[in-house]
């Protein structure tokens, strides 16, 4: 297997929301080979069935078990060898990863914890971190290459919000937060955004539904695509695609040589 392919990962907060303003009919456009949705917020047989027309080979859903909260969602027009829900990281059934594997190639589509309900949420938050982290490291022991994209609820670096002094002290924003962004990338995980586009600033992917924030551009980065540093050179494109609504978050993608 080796072709060119574009993979995009979207927070659309409530996919039937989505579904009702048609806010995924680009994608009859764009064509991305691999859609990766979180935070859909239904039940498999919620799930409107005219969001586009495009066809996909392998439709993976992952629905919480507390309903209308969480979950993720994978359309692929490549066939998976083996997926999974990977419900040793996910140890509250919460819908949050769908694991794809394509070969050597691993694809995680995750919405990561919020951290900013209480200290024993982001408790939660930083052991699914560590959890998913080493799980991360041993498929890379056993010859795996890695795909990492969703919503991280974490910023990494003052440059990925626009007010990082005022929420130096906001889940989302704390050192122990961020400071596993870095071990990640310590460990030869790319930041496929910055190593594409470098220290572009206001680029961001979250905005608040408060004080008209997303016209002002007032907004985060922490939906990510990570990859493990085997895959750099097959790396040709990544993005973030503001101009799209619909959601709080708006889409990220790459184009990747698998």
């Amino acid at each position: 297997m080796s072709n060119s392919i574009e993979i995009i990962s979207w927070n659309v907060n409530g996919i039937r929301a989505v579904g009702n303003k048609e806010a995924l009919k680009w994608i009859d456009e764009r064509q991305p080979d691999i859609l990766c949705l979180q935070e859909i917020k239904a039940l498999e047989e919620q799930i409107p069935d005219n969001l586009f027309e495009k066809e996909y080979q392998d439709i993976i859903v992952n629905s919480a078990t507390k309903k209308g909260y969480s979950g993720t969602m994978t359309w692929s027009t490549l066939k998976s060898d083996y997926n999974s829900t990977s419900q040793d990281i996910d140890t509250l059934s919460e819908g949050r990863i769908v694991e794809t594997h394509y070969e050597t190639i691993v694809l995680f589509n995750v919405y990561f914890p919020n951290g900013q309900k209480d200290e024993e949420r982001l408790a939660h938050k930083m052991k699914f971190y560590d959890d998913f982290f080493n799980y991360c490291e041993e498929l890379k022991e056993d010859g795996k290459s890695i795909i990492i994209c969703g919503d991280v609820n974490t910023a990494h670096k003052e440059i990925d919000l626009k007010n990082p002094k005022a929420n130096s002290k906001t889940s989302g924003f704390l050192p122990i937060e961020r400071e596993w962004i870095d071990k990640l990338i310590d460990h030869g995980y790319i930041d496929t955004f910055r190593y594409v586009n470098g220290d572009e600033i206001d680029r961001y992917s979250w905005w608040s539904y408060r004080s008209s924030a997303r016209l002002k551009n007032v907004g985060w980065r922490i939906d990510y695509f990570f990859i493990s540093e085997d895959l750099a050179e097959n790396l040709e494109d990544a993005f973030i695609l503001d101009y799209i609504e619909g959601s709080d978050h708006c889409p990220v993608g790459i184009k990747i040589n698998i």
